[in-house]
Formats: C-alpha cells, structure tokens, sequence
C-alpha cells in the first residue's frame, strides 16, 4: 500500500526563494470527501491521478498514477470541482530534507505552505529558518478544503 507521511507549516518571508526552482501546477479534485479524495494534477507535459485516503496523524494511504496530460486537461476543465487549484510548487532542500513550497494563485493567492514528507511519522526534522506555525493538523490548509473554502475568502469569515 502507498503512504504518504508529511508535515506541513506555513512560510514566513522569501529567505527560501534564493535556493528554490518552481514549477505551475493546476489541480483540481474529482472528489474533495475527506474520506477519500481523487485528485488531478498537471504539471508541464506530466499528469497525474492520486487517490488518498484519511489522514490518521500524519499518515495516510496514498496511490498516485500517471495519465496522459490531454486526459488531465479534459478532467480539470469539465469534471473537477471548483475553482481548481493553481500554485507554483518551489523545491528546496535543507537539512538533509526535500521541502515543497506551495506559493498559491488565484482563489487562494496570499498563501504559501511549506511541506516536506518523511520516512516514518516520528522521524526528526530540523525546522528551516523561513518555516513558520505548524498546520499539520488543521485540515483548512489541505488542497482539498482549498477547493471547498478558498484561502482568499478566510479574511471575509473573521
């Protein structure tokens, strides 16, 4: 079975861009159900399907497989819920770790997300200077509830 194990935190200022390459990704899900999520990804001329499930902890059940990109661009304009997710993701390695930046667009601009996936859920990570407050367990921060509440409207809630 595939896992995925990761934390994520919010970024503080733009120490990480010196050290960063990006790439645009747009994602859309076919299905956002906290209970399983069925996403679409492009990325250049490379597609994906992921299915995940729950979270439990930092761990959940993940399947990822590659499609053509016509497929992709088909499911993300006609069948995926809206408004689809547009990010431009920075890779940067630090400490011996790979993190992924997620620097959102459109619906959600304004926020940047810093993850980095582990071997095992009590594995130690050193923390990088830009690295902020942990959202590892606030499921407003998943890609999924970006989709169903859009970081861009959060401001109009409180």
């Amino acid at each position: 079975m595939g896992t995925e194990i990761e934390r994520k935190f919010l970024v503080r200022g733009d120490a990480w861009r010196d050290a960063a390459r990006g790439t645009r990704l747009r994602q859309g899900y076919l299905s956002s159900d906290p209970a399983r999520t069925v996403r679409v990804r492009s990325a250049g001329a490379a597609a994906w399907l992921t299915i995940k499930g729950p979270p439990e902890g930092l761990v959940r059940a993940e399947f990822e497989y590659p499609i053509p990109v016509a497929d992709a661009t088909i499911l993300l304009d006609t069948l995926c819920e809206r408004p689809l997710i547009d990010k431009v993701r920075h890779v940067v390695e630090y400490a011996g770790h790979t993190w992924e930046i997620d620097e959102f667009q459109g619906e959600n601009a304004g926020l940047v997300v810093a993850e980095v996936e582990l071997e095992h859920a009590d594995e130690p990570v050193q923390l990088p200077p830009w690295v902020g407050a942990e959202v590892t367990d606030d499921p407003r921060y998943q890609n999924a509830n970006l989709v169903r509440a859009p970081y861009t409207r959060w401001r109009d809630q409180k």
